[in-house]
């Protein structure tokens, strides 16, 4: 990452790494097809509802591996190979701490959340079970993202994806068992989900176990080390709440869907769902970023980082708008996928019709939030996004939908706030990049 030209390298970082995000969304949506298309539009509801709950709730953990894909990659640049020992096994421990206290939470809090977000009555049942099984999950779950972390901050984005590649295999399988022959509904596909879980989790333990040199995870050697510990959460808390708060502007406007019956759930999903891809490719390219400059920083390689951050804006820029095109343009036929009722693919289409042609906004808000990460502001990011995306969805919630209560008017909460969010995360990155050495360091 920090010699030689850039193009090509960030497109063979970032590219298994959309294929990896783009086999984790299929664990979800193969999830959704399978009840939307053998157990009905109420199941689908269900299980699309959640979506902005989870996310909610686990944001914080995740987040928490930014800060370790950031500290281990600074190490990994800067050489420093007891660092990275402490790094792994720390975030390992993490990864299995956090998953115990979100089974523990999601075992509690899934119904009353629900209820809270106004869950119409006939999903209420189907949602709250979903929940509960998908979290049961959550050790699993964090390890494999804490775990991938790690291999990306050393450049390696393709186990991951063989990793998802052979879970995802799994999951499929076990949900049309599940469901088809079984006659399971929403607890088929998520005891599906946990399974192959634990698959690409096993895959990646295994990974790091048979590693060589500093990366090398020994199971014996498991603990917080208290100064890394500090060190990540420095840089990864900011992340997990800016997360966190997005999630809680989200379930609003998931609440305000809700209201629309439980109909215009399921077309909601249904192209939220397919919005995923774009969202999951995009956001490659944002962990790209953070991956690059993090390690160009770690080896005081300072003139690089303009030049990383202008290359995967182009990147983004490319792949939101030929992916975002490409799905609005065969909208009908891809919600077709998800449920054959007209009336939720009418309503996948209304949302579609504003994403399609805007995610790539997204892309190079997110890409700006990754090249100040990388520099080690996680604060700044974290304040502006509150503010800019989150704040301003609100307001737009309480203001602009309430005059004009449509879904369309909801959805436009979304390229509004794109633009005035990334417009200030490039001046502060700018800001920031003026504060850098002007030489590299020999």
């Amino acid at each position: 990452m920090c010699n030689g030209p850039l193009l090509g390298k960030i497109l063979v970082f970032s590219v298994p790494l959309m294929l990896s995000g783009i086999l984790q969304l299929l664990f979800n949506a193969a999830d959704i097809i399978v009840v939307g298309r053998f157990a009905g539009s109420t199941a689908l509801a269900a299980v699309g509802s959640t979506a902005s709950l989870i996310n909610l709730m686990i944001n914080v953990f995740v987040g928490l591996s930014v800060g370790v894909n950031v500290l281990a990659a600074r190490y990994y640049g800067g050489q420093k190979e007891k660092d990275i020992q402490d790094t792994v096994h720390t975030a390992i421990m993490m990864a299995i701490l956090s998953g115990l206290f979100l089974v523990l939470l999601g075992e509690t809090a899934s119904r009353p959340m629900l209820t809270l977000m106004g869950t119409p009555d006939d999903v209420l049942d189907q949602a709250a079970l979903y929940l509960k099984i998908y979290f049961f999950g959550m050790p699993v779950l964090m390890i494999y993202n804490f775990g991938a972390a790690l291999l990306r901050a050393v450049g390696d984005t393709r186990r991951p994806l063989y990793f998802l590649f052979a879970a995802g295999a799994v999951n499929v399988v076990l949900n049309l068992f599940f469901v088809i022959q079984l006659g399971m509904g929403v607890d088929g596909v998520g005891w599906a989900t946990v399974i192959s879980e634990c698959v690409s989790a096993g895959l990646i333990i295994r990974s790091l176990m048979k590693e060589r040199g500093a990366m090398k995870l020994h199971l014996s050697k498991l603990r917080i080390v208290p100064e890394k510990l500090k060190q990540i959460i420095r840089i990864g808390l900011p992340a997990g709440m800016q997360g966190a708060i997005f999630s809680i502007s989200n379930v609003l406007i998931q609440s305000s869907v809700n209201s629309f019956g439980s109909i215009a759930m399921a077309g909601n999903t249904s192209s939220a769902n397919i919005e995923g891809f774009v969202y999951t490719a995009m956001n490659a390219v944002y962990q790209t970023s953070l991956s690059f400059t993090s390690q160009n920083y770690g080896g005081r390689k300072y003139k690089r980082i303009g030049r990383i951050t202008l290359t995967c804006v182009g990147v983004v820029t490319a792949v939101g708008l030929g992916m975002g095109l490409a799905t609005f343009a065969a909208g009908e036929s891809l919600l077709r996928i998800y449920s054959s009722d007209p009336e939720v693919i009418q309503f996948g289409l209304k949302r579609m019709a504003v994403f399609g042609t805007t995610y790539f906004l997204c892309g190079i808000m997110d890409t700006m939030v990754g090249s100040i990460r990388g520099l080690g502001s996680s604060v700044i990011p974290m304040c502006v996004s509150i503010i800019g995306v989150c704040g301003l969805r609100v307001l737009w919630i309480f203001t602009a939908f309430q005059w004009s209560r449509s879904l369309t008017t909801l959805y436009l909460s979304y390229p509004v706030t794109w633009v005035v969010t990334g417009a200030v995360h490039i001046a502060c990155f700018l800001m920031l990049k003026r504060k850098l050495p002007k030489e590299d360091a020999e």
